[in-house]
């Protein structure tokens, strides 16, 4: 059994198919993936290099277990981190144009299957986290109207298969729209010239904010403004005009994390000249 992270499927996704079948796997049963959301592409990688698909699941630090997964016996919807364990009660919240979510007489507003809003958990799991260290303030301000709010957005579908969308943080709010950069970015790479890619929100005096992508190449791609102008048509025919990027531009060395997560701040403040803050975890220094 290989249980991994999206960032190293995505750097043997680098390598090529080739590779892995030069091996002998037939003793691998099973493939999970943890630690941030697994690209569809992903899912589909491994079972074409593996045999075998790839099972998503969630949980965070502050749950200290996994809550939401892709089980052995599931259908894998790629894309989809899955559906909440047996016994684990997860819903989704309406938040307002603030980023609160919506309550109404101590009831907080539960969002119809399909629409988007913020992941949350039923309190009382066996390994719940009990207080943030000398920040009682901060762990108060996690629960409200008897749920965990987990900080996350994401939809989820009539068929109770979960979606992530993006940190609450991470959103970008553009012309009325919320727009998760882990879609768009999930788009852009099932383009073949497309090996990473990083979104972030850019100040637009209309919009409010505009997307833009920063993409990375496969070996045998260069950039060149026909390919941008592809790309540009690839992503709006699939996410629409409203969640598509407005911008993209080639960068070979997005700014990574030593375990491989794209630095969406990093790309933030280098675009805006603001501070880049600390770059302990970066992988190489810009």
């Amino acid at each position: 059994m290989w249980y991994t992270a999206p960032t190293a499927v995505r750097m043997l996704m680098k390598v090529g198919i080739e590779v892995a079948r030069e091996h002998d796997l037939s003793s691998l049963r099973f493939v999970a993936s943890v630690g941030e959301p697994l690209n569809p592409e992903g899912v589909v990688w491994g079972q074409e290099a593996l045999g075998l698909p790839i099972h998503d699941n969630w949980w965070q630090t502050e749950t200290g277990g996994i809550m939401i997964a892709n089980f052995a016996a599931m259908d894998i919807q790629p894309g989809s981190m899955g559906r909440p364990l047996p016994g684990v009660e997860a819903t989704v919240l309406r938040r307002d144009a603030r980023g609160r979510v919506v309550v109404k007489h101590g009831v907080a507003e539960q969002v119809a299957p399909g629409g988007q809003g913020e992941l949350a958990l039923r309190p009382g799991w066996p390994s719940m986290f009990r207080t943030y260290l000398g920040e009682a303030d901060r762990y108060r301000k996690c629960f409200i109207a008897g749920w965990y709010l987990t900080g996350d957005l994401v939809r989820r579908t009539e068929d109770g298969y979960i979606w992530f969308l993006g940190r609450g943080d991470d959103v970008i709010k553009s012309a009325g729209h919320l727009i998760g950069p882990f879609e768009v970015e999930s788009t852009l790479m099932e383009h073949p010239a497309v090996a990473e890619a990083g979104v972030i929100g850019m100040p637009d005096p209309v919009a409010g904010e505009a997307v833009k992508a920063f993409v990375s190449l496969h070996r045998g791609y260069t950039p060149s403004e026909e390919l941008r102008l592809e790309l540009l048509g690839f992503a709006r025919s699939r996410l629409g005009a409203a969640v598509a990027p407005k911008e993209i531009a080639f960068d070979p060395n997005l700014p990574m994390t030593k375990s491989g997560k794209i630095m969406r701040r990093v790309l933030k403040a280098r675009e805006l000249g603001l501070p880049i803050g600390d770059l302990s975890t970066l992988e190489e220094a810009p």
